[in-house]
């Protein structure tokens, strides 16, 4: 058998089709096979040299499908290296982006008479190169709408550029619209395509490839949109080729991030499922939808919460006799594009309703038990799945949270748990899910904030307007709170006119600040009582932070509620965050000593860390250790409180190495299981460096903890005096030769000279976060980074900026040149839990990264 070119089509008329476009264009050897099992037989017992020429196939089916049929061609003899031409056939469901690697081109069906040849011999001519072998078809080189097809998905339109009647349309055209693509030829542009608010004759005329809201013809009457217009060659000739992006929530994501969008701004209840209902029923261009509510038993039939049919209603099945829900309420999804029918034998419902394209999935609340089933079906089946598909599952988790929340307020009020006028959760449920979320932020070392709301003068309401009106305050302000805050959080009504929210998941403090400064602008909204009458009602807010203030439920709304009335004190209509005040701490300062003492061996003490990252990249290339002390009673203090009373008694000393060995501990663990080269500093103290056996401690702790010296940094405060610690140079000369770096912490809120820097053995400069977060606000303050960042360079020190909370803050010192930056813009304080997550997420990101291809 000779060279020749293998054709592969399992419809006769698509093969015949295939033979004689290339017999009429003069090619000797063809064979014409059914399938690749076929080929293999046609194949059996050919010579290896010389290859075919080309290989050409018909797909009919999915992106799997396509991709072993591709396997298998590519393993008959002769085809591994074979040009593989590939055709879409009307009824496959892979688009042309979802096609296998490694294929030379590909076409439509209705495109083999016109295209399939010239396409081969372009493809011939650019792999020769210069030499030109096989001479091309005339113009083949001004066809140059055919890369305009291959654009992703899009959908294109060929028109002639005098009749302006359709020449051709991409298979993207006919899928979407349900037509058939012999159903365009020849049809008037007119027919097929309007635009709206500029003439077509201008349109076409100008071809500036501009978007203009239009609506293009389909099976089912239009489909809106926007195309634009560009010239084009085609045959020879000059053409127009028009794109067409649909509105259509199953065509564009665009659209459907919208359909989402809404779909989750909805609030709760029966009418916001019946309206989230409808608007995917009618963006999705569904025939039918329907929600199931499972019986909590499991024993009962289930009961539908919602249904929508585009038709006259059939006798319904009940839901014991639809398979399909039972297996979707059992837990399994299931989801057909365009071939549901096949379950039409053991399903009375795709019976009736004749349904092509069909979805069930399971309604699953945060245990993953299912709640329900979502079912959604269309009669001409499902536009592109990578769209659909993720839109239906979204809509799925928004059903499920709305039953889960529906049926929580049904338990709720069964047992005293939700408040009757605004169906928040009550101070009992909310104390309850707050011990939850405590216990799960502490296994997962996450962060969260609780916020405590009271209502300014809500009692001059209710004493001027009624309770009525009062009451009316209560739901506004419900809607009000709801609608700032995130599906994870928690809102609850306390007591009152006090609410309480948790705001989960916190990284930045700035991160629950802005929620607190929104619900502010929220509840300045003027507010309208039923018979007209305005009211201006504010808040005064408190926030408390886990773990930072409290790790207990009393604790930390105790401290919330104290930074709430000392909003109160500052004006009311603000917020303000839990401080342990140092008015406290001189009152109670003998209490918190002798508590202090015993703060170690009680295990109140933790360690946390602070990434800091590259001023460039961004990457993590250090972090700094900072103790935490959560007293029993108060709650989290501030090291600005304990760290002056620990100095004060001389318990800095064993607070200072004990925090030393955890932390190195945790750096060594960490240096083991990613490698990173992590730096990790340690604050000295005054007191610390008069210790004379500091350089033993140091040594020793490096020593049992097996931590490479080059990795510890030990930070020393800038305002430490050589007077004050007459041999201060010497300790840090000392630690430089165990082989620790150096940096002097705090840098311009001291009185160093610059003869002083030079006598320290400096590794790094730290700039303090008072003048940092000025910038931006006072030339002074910036004037003073400035200067610090050069005479650091000068001195051949590297320079980290603390504090940097804002994108001004990080522009303003990468254009000056710091090096390394820390501060909440990047990353708060964390557990040691969630900063293995971070290291661990940055090592899968980077692992990603160097695994994809060149």
């Amino acid at each position: 058998m000779n060279s020749g070119i293998l054709v592969v089509a399992a419809q006769r008329e698509l093969r015949r089709s295939l033979f004689d476009a290339l017999d009429q264009a003069g090619y000797p050897q063809i064979h014409s096979a059914r399938d690749v099992s076929h080929a293999a037989i046609l194949l059996e017992g050919r010579p290896p040299l010389p290859p075919l020429q080309l290989m050409v196939m018909v797909l009919a089916g999915d992106e799997r499908q396509a991709r072993i049929s591709c396997e298998q061609l590519r393993r008959l003899a002769g085809g591994a290296d074979t040009p593989l031409i590939l055709v879409l056939a009307d009824e496959a469901t892979l688009s042309p982006a979802d096609l296998p690697p490694g294929i030379t081109d590909w076409l439509s069906a209705s495109q083999i008479g016109n295209e399939l040849v010239p396409r081969w011999r372009r493809s011939q001519a650019a792999g020769r190169g210069a030499r030109k072998a096989v001479p091309a078809e005339p113009d083949a080189a001004d066809d140059d709408y055919r890369c305009v097809f291959e654009e992703g998905d899009s959908e294109w339109l060929i028109v002639d550029a005098q009749s302006q009647r359709l020449l051709e349309v991409s298979p993207t055209v006919a899928r979407h619209s349900r037509m058939h693509a012999s159903q365009w030829e020849g049809l008037p542009l007119a027919e097929v395509l309007r635009f709206e608010g500029i003439a077509t004759e201008q349109a076409l005329a100008e071809a500036n490839r501009n978007w203009y809201p239009c609506q293009r013809k389909s099976a089912q009457g239009v489909d809106t949109g926007q195309a634009s217009v560009r010239r084009v060659r085609h045959a020879g000739s000059d053409a127009l080729a028009l794109m067409f992006r649909s509105d259509r929530a199953d065509l564009r994501a665009e659209a459907a991030l919208s359909l989402l969008s809404r779909i989750f701004a909805s609030t709760t209840g029966v009418d916001a499922q019946s309206a989230a209902g409808r608007m995917l029923f009618d963006e999705l261009g569904l025939d039918y939808l329907a929600v199931w509510s499972a019986r909590q038993d499991g024993v009962d039939a289930p009961t539908q919460m919602l249904q929508l049919w585009n038709g006259d209603d059939p006798a319904w099945p009940p839901a014991q006799m639809q398979s399909s829900l039972q297996l979707v309420l059992g837990g399994k999804p299931i989801l057909y594009r365009t071939d549901a029918k096949r379950l039409a034998q053991v399903d009375p419902l795709l019976r009736q309703l004749e349904l092509a394209g069909f979805a069930g999935l399971p309604l699953y609340d945060e245990r993953h038990t299912v709640l329900g089933a979502m079912l959604a079906g269309s009669r001409r089946g499902f536009g592109e799945m990578g769209i659909i598909e993720p839109v239906l599952r979204c809509a799925a988790a928004r059903f499920a949270q709305m039953l889960e929340l529906g049926r929580t307020r049904e338990q709720g009020r069964a047992e005293g748990l939700v408040d009757a006028l605004t169906g928040l959760p009550n101070r009992l449920l909310f104390n309850d899910r707050l011990d939850t979320i405590i216990r799960e932020a502490t296994r997962n070392g996450e962060c969260f904030a609780v916020l405590f709301v009271d209502l300014d003068r809500f009692k001059a309401i209710n004493d001027t307007y009624g309770h009525a009106a009062g009451d009316q305050v209560l739901r506004t302000v419900t809607q009000r709170l709801c609608g700032s805050i995130r599906a994870s959080d928690t809102v609850a009504r306390y007591a009152g006119d006090e609410f309480t929210v948790v705001l989960r998941h916190i990284v930045r403090n700035d991160d629950a600040l802005r929620v607190a400064e929104k619900i502010v602008q929220v509840m300045e909204t003027p507010l309208y009582l039923e018979d007209g009458t305005e009211l201006q009602v504010t808040a005064s807010m408190g926030l408390s932070f886990f773990p930072d203030d409290a790790g207990d439920t009393q604790t930390l709304l105790k401290h919330a509620d104290e930074a709430m009335y000392a909003a109160k004190h500052e004006g009311r209509n603000n917020f303000q965050i839990y401080e342990v005040s140092p008015e406290y701490a001189l009152q109670h300062g003998m209490a918190l000593k002798t508590r202090l003492r015993h703060a170690e061996g009680n295990g109140e003490l933790r360690v946390v860390y602070q990434p800091q990252v590259d001023a460039k990249s961004e990457d993590i290339v250090g972090m700094e250790a900072l103790v935490r002390w959560e007293h029993p009673e108060l709650g989290m203090i501030s090291p600005a409180v304990f760290i002056p009373l620990a100095e004060e008694t001389g318990l800095i000393v064993s607070i200072g190495e004990w925090v030393m060995r955890t932390a190195c501990l945790q750096a060594k663990e960490w240096e083991q299981r990613y490698g990173l080269r992590l730096r990790l500093g340690v604050n000295l103290s005054a007191v610390q460096l008069m210790e004379p056996q500091l350089l033993d401690t140091v040594a020793r702790v490096l020593r049992e903890t097996d931590l490479d010296p080059a990795l510890l940094e030990m930070e020393v405060t800038e305002s430490i005096s050589i007077k004050a610690v007459p041999n201060l140079v010497e300790n840090l000369h000392g630690l430089h030769n165990l082989g620790c770096h150096i940096a002097i912490d705090d840098f311009g809120t001291g009185a160093a000279s610059l003869d002083y820097l030079r006598r320290l053995p400096a590794d790094r400069i730290k700039v303090d976060q008072s003048f940092v977060r000025n910038i931006g606000v006072d030339p002074d303050d910036e004037a003073i980074v400035r200067a610090t960042i050069e005479m650091a360079h000068r001195l051949k020190r590297a320079v980290v900026a603390e504090g940097v909370e804002i994108e001004q803050h990080l522009q303003f010192l990468r254009e000056h040149g710091c090096d390394e930056l820390q501060g909440y813009l990047f990353c708060r304080p964390l557990q040691p839990v969630s900063f293995d997550k971070l290291l661990a997420e940055r090592q899968r990101l980077l692992e990603a990264r160097v695994a994809e291809p060149a």
